[in-house]
């Protein structure tokens, strides 16, 4: 177990941690920790991508060792790699790592990435055709920020967000739209059947 995952487990001190298998050479190390808050839930984190250092401006250097993480509901199955409502979350967290990793780019709070291009529904299901990154907020209490081996990591959830929703932030600005996200109670805890946090009179034509 890495130093990283010993030291999560202290963050869950009843969860069960265990390593997802890689489906590619390439990909980065992944965790699954199943856990209860509130009702049992799974986190699917990034164990690794910390060793990297974001060329982060500086007022945003908090930021330079990040992993990132989708907090999923009790009933994804990620060994249903045929079942397309489940089978997404492992590669787009490995896709994201990838671009980090390989455009020698940064990540930050309010980054946002279309599903696709042209851009389309996440799943069957999951409606949303974008993610944002966000700090944790669901996991507020578990994932503050982590010392390990001198350096600070900071955690980043993968949120999906409707198309208004991104055109919102776009004109309003994260913070008007995590402002949305806490009056309505959407967290990074993922959600099949959750609606857009916006009526449909705020839109922005492109």
């Amino acid at each position: 177990m890495t130093e990283l995952a010993k030291d999560i487990q202290l963050r869950f001190p009843t969860s069960q941690i265990s390593m997802v298998t890689k489906q590619k050479e390439s990909d980065i190390d992944l965790l699954l920790i199943s856990t209860e808050k509130r009702s049992h839930i799974q986190v699917l984190i990034t164990d690794g991508l910390s060793d990297y250092e974001q060329p982060v401006p500086d007022k945003y250097s908090t930021l330079k060792h990040i992993e990132l993480y989708f907090c999923l509901p009790s009933y994804w199955d990620l060994n249903d790699i045929d079942n397309p409502t489940m089978n997404w979350v492992q590669p787009w967290i490995q896709k994201l790592a990838r671009h980090l990793l390989e455009n020698k780019t940064w990540y930050g709070v309010g980054h946002t990435f279309p599903n696709g291009n042209p851009v389309e529904a996440i799943s069957p299901t999951m409606k949303q055709k974008y993610f944002l990154l966000n700090k944790p907020t669901y996991l507020s209490e578990e994932l503050i920020p982590l010392v390990v081996n001198g350096k600070t990591i900071e955690f980043l959830g993968v949120v999906p967000i409707f198309e208004d929703e991104l055109d919102y932030k776009m004109g309003k600005g994260t913070y008007k739209l995590q402002k949305k996200f806490l009056d309505k109670n959407i967290t990074e805890l993922l959600d099949d059947y959750r609606m857009s946090t916006l009526k449909n009179k705020w839109r922005i034509f492109r």
